[in-house]
């Protein structure tokens, strides 16, 4: 007897076949997912930031608009404050978990008993520029002539006021000779400047480029970039960072590493990124209603950016020595940079992307 021959173009055999690779595939997919993967202790988290709009917070922007929070199944919640300092004093009333901001909010914060941890870092230089009003201070020569001036600050205890308050020390003009003036953190703050509400300013982008274009600024020091921020501080400056307070790192470490993975994915992305990508990235309202400022407001700050969400290991120690340089109270406390920041979760992230 002839054996019966099968034809692979009969319907049933055809269904049957597909059938079988299906089931086949769906057990190769199980074997290749771990039996058990730990969940995200808090899933669910509210960051606060100071100026969501403001470029110094572009790495977060992107990771929001590009979805990479939700890639690593993290529900974030934003909510955007008028500067920095407010979204520290959020996180630590326990409306916030974690905060986008300035690293050396956890060195004052230690200064008063708060232990505080950056795990993430977004830029190397502050990316603030001070600037003196052409207007009101035609004359202006050097940083002594800004004594008895009114000068304008994101608010008080931000970096915007540690980079003022640096560079009259290093003129030899004491805080309390100078007025400080909070103007926030939005774009509104040129309105300070235009109407001569301040005579000098401490400011990031886009801010410094919207007053360039319509105002005449005389520019004092410029940290939009590695070589100014070498010239002022003598190294780099650990700036943008993601932090929270250190018993919660330790109570949702996963947690943290899905945050950190984020931001690593989009300072990554970051690195390849032409000015016209951000500004087709980000929402409208960020552009100012003049894309082409907003684009050069990037490259100007782009120098500036991590390209690894790594920390150089000095700068968290030259951090401390600009804080002390001008703050009597903090020259005289033994502040510790050592526990406030980790490069862990970033090498974490860095090896798992190769």
């Amino acid at each position: 007897m002839l054996p019966t021959l099968i034809s692979f173009a009969s319907p049933l055999c055809k269904e049957a076949i597909m059938t079988l690779l299906f089931r086949n595939l769906a057990l190769c997919l199980m074997l290749m997912i771990p039996a058990s993967v730990p969940a995200l202790e808090r899933p669910k988290l509210t960051l606060a930031v100071g100026g969501h709009a403001l470029l110094y917070n572009l790495p977060l922007a992107v990771a929001l608009q590009k979805g990479y929070f939700e890639e690593q199944g993290l529900e974030l919640e934003v909510v955007d404050f008028s500067a920095g300092v407010k979204a520290l004093q959020a996180m630590i009333a326990g409306d916030a978990e974690v905060v986008s901001g300035a690293y050396d909010h956890t060195l004052r914060m230690q200064a008063r008993g708060h232990a505080l941890r950056a795990f993430v870092l977004t830029a190397e230089a502050p990316q603030v520029v001070v600037a003196v009003s052409s207007r009101s201070l035609p004359e202006y020569c050097t940083a002594s002539d800004l004594r008895g001036k009114k000068i304008g600050i994101s608010s008080a205890g931000s970096s915007t006021q540690m980079l003022a308050n640096l560079i009259l020390a290093k003129a030899g003009v004491r805080a309390d000779e100078v007025t400080f003036v909070e103007v926030g953190a939005s774009a509104d703050a040129a309105q300070a400047l235009h109407s001569g509400k301040v005579d000098v300013i401490a400011h990031t982008e886009p801010v410094i480029s919207l007053l360039e274009k319509q105002h005449g600024l005389h520019i004092i020091a410029d940290t939009r970039h590695p070589q100014g921020t070498r010239a002022l501080f003598g190294g780099p400056m650990p700036a943008g960072t993601l932090y929270t307070k250190v018993s919660f790192i330790e109570e949702n470490p996963r947690t943290i590493q899905a945050l950190t993975n984020a931001m690593v994915k989009a300072l990554h992305w970051l690195r390849s990124a032409s000015a016209e990508d951000v500004a087709a990235l980000v929402p409208t309202d960020y552009l100012l209603d003049d894309p082409d400022l907003y684009k050069q407001a990037y490259r100007n700050i782009q120098p500036a950016l991590s390209s690894n969400g790594l920390f150089p290991a000095q700068g968290p120690a030259l951090t401390r020595q600009a804080l002390q340089a001008f703050d009597p109270t903090l020259r005289e406390m033994a502040l510790s940079p050592a526990g406030t920041w980790t490069n862990d979760f970033v090498n974490a992230a860095l090896q798992a992307m190769k």
